[in-house]
């Protein structure tokens, strides 16, 4: 971790305080926030120069995007995440509330003409996009949790309608038509606008589950408060029980490995597991493997 740091204090950080750039303000929050995590404090040059970086981004909706983005809810949910860690003293507490505003508002509910019966309903989109997804959501659900929504906020009960209709798995939560045709307790990336699957479908039209959805899914009903004791929540930890991996992403290869990485981590802590058992009884220390296996995979600078 040292060495990483490292990198990102010598060559990893442009002279305007940005990381990556080209790709938005969002990797450079996500940066900011993984070196303040890591003991560094919004006074250290690194965040100093990161945070300075976003303010440019700071719209008058509230949203803290690049202009005309089709990224505003993955930006401003990082920016909210990253805005908060740096605000022990309240500098950002104002520009966080209108943030979280701003993040609710792109929420597809009844301000899009949807009601409770819909697909789409509880779920984030992109912003200008045709149907909200598993991946916005989540990333909407964290930045919610960050700023103090639990369970009984009704953002958040809107969100989990929408995660528990990404679960391959047929409850009075979720009745859609693809959950009976590939009952596995995986989750997909979306049920909205006729479905759609990165992993494909199943030769019935069925939406395959794969890893980085599943632990999505699964961290994002922990947020919203589902007990460990719940169907979806088993169901979830069955899935994952038989397809542990941390040399692919389950059903997607090497796409999307590293995202992959940061919702395996952040759902087995937020199912308080110390070591997870398999489905073949083998016992993970997670934590450890995955370690070692970031290590494996960092390169010599």
């Amino acid at each position: 971790m040292a060495r990483a740091i490292g990198y990102l204090t010598t060559k990893g950080q442009a002279e305007d305080g940005s990381f990556s750039s080209q790709a938005g303000p969002a990797v450079t929050a996500l940066v900011a926030s993984a070196v303040m995590r890591h003991g560094r404090t919004p006074s250290d040059p690194l965040v100093s120069k990161a945070l300075k970086y976003l303010d440019q981004f700071v719209q008058p909706d509230g949203g803290i995007y690049r202009a005309g983005s089709l990224y505003a809810n993955y930006e401003t949910s990082i920016a909210i995440i990253c805005l908060n860690q740096a605000n022990a003293d309240g500098r950002y507490t104002e520009r966080v509330k209108k943030a979280e505003a701003f993040i609710k508002g792109l929420q597809w509910d009844e301000g899009e003409g949807k009601d409770a019966s819909d697909a789409a309903y509880g779920g984030a989109g992109y912003g200008k996009s045709k149907r909200p997804d598993l991946s916005n959501t989540q990333f909407f659900l964290e930045a919610l949790k960050a700023v103090g929504n639990d369970e009984n906020s009704e953002a958040v009960k809107r969100a989990l309608t929408f995660v528990s209709r990404c679960q391959n798995l047929e409850t009075e939560f979720n009745t859609t038509p693809f959950a009976a045709k590939n009952p596995d307790g995986g989750f997909y990336y979306t049920p909205a606008a006729g479905g759609s699957s990165m992993a494909g479908t199943t030769p019935d039209g069925g939406l395959r589950s794969y890893g980085s959805m599943t632990y999505a899914g699964l961290k994002s009903m922990i947020y919203a408060g589902v007990s460990p004791d719940d169907p979806r929540i088993k169901a979830a930890v069955k899935w994952i029980g038989m397809h542990y991996d941390l040399t692919s992403n389950p059903g997607m290869g090497d796409a999307g490995l590293y995202y992959y990485y940061h919702t395996f981590a952040k759902a087995l802590d937020a199912m308080k597991y110390d070591v997870f058992v398999d489905q073949q009884g083998v016992k993970h220390d997670w934590r450890a493997e995955l370690r070692a296996e970031l290590a494996r995979r960092q390169l010599p600078d």
